[in-house]
């Protein structure tokens, strides 16, 4: 891939609804961290340093709620960068490609960049942000020259959008992260691809989307459409 510089308009992407396979998104009730805790433990066994990290999560949310909506990007980019560690998925679950639930990433301690961003993108929509406003963001990492994920976010539909990323801790808008390349992203609402003739994305992408959702049900987390 040639290497290009990202100008703030390369980020909007348009979207494309793939038949009828729309991703279900967060539902916004109130989420029961006593039974996210047991089915954890019961899960994992004892939770040591873990319980601690997922109350921490917990607490976050609470203290969060009533910020504003650019303040609550800046708490919770600043959680997880602080509270996890960069762990590639060969390493930490023996797989080329693991997505990762915030709990299993909060157990372990540690993820890549698909773990922090899908965790973001949780949180956030759980702290009241609408999933429009919210895109898991597929990238090429210019400087490392390899794939990378973030979490962009839109103030409007036509604002430049603001970028978390595990790789620096500052949210920067995305004119002055000229070191990645969008290629595709998505949201509850569905999948966005740069330019009107960019071929679709590899389906396998989605299901990986849906499994984390039924893993998320699982754990004990209210999930649904929309």
């Amino acid at each position: 891939m040639r290497r290009r510089r990202i100008q703030g308009g390369r980020w909007h992407l348009s979207i494309l609804w793939i038949g009828g396979l729309l991703l279900a998104g967060l539902a916004l009730g109130n989420w029961d961290f006593t039974l996210i805790l047991k089915n954890a433990e019961s899960r994992y066994g004892e939770l040591g340093p873990a319980r601690k990290r997922i109350l921490d999560w917990e607490e976050l949310i609470k203290t969060s709620s009533a910020l504003a909506e650019t303040d609550k990007l800046n708490e919770v980019n600043r959680f997880f960068n602080r509270t996890v560690r960069f762990v590639d998925d060969t390493r930490l679950w023996r797989e080329n490609d693991y997505w990762a639930t915030p709990v299993e990433m909060l157990v372990k301690g540690a993820g890549d960049c698909e773990d922090y961003s899908i965790a973001k993108y949780f949180t956030l929509r759980r702290l009241g942000i609408p999933s429009e406003k919210l895109r898991i963001t597929y990238v090429k990492a210019l400087n490392y020259n390899q794939a990378h994920m973030v979490l962009t976010y839109y103030s409007s539909p036509s604002a430049e959008p603001l970028v978390l990323d595990n790789l620096i801790n500052d949210i920067r808008p995305a004119s002055q992260r000229q070191d990645l390349l969008p290629v595709y992203a998505f949201n509850a609402e569905g999948l966005y691809l740069p330019g009107s003739n960019a071929r679709k994305s590899d389906s396998k992408k989605l299901s990986r989307w849906q499994d984390i959702l039924k893993k998320m049900h699982a754990e004990g987390f209210a999930v649904g459409e929309g």
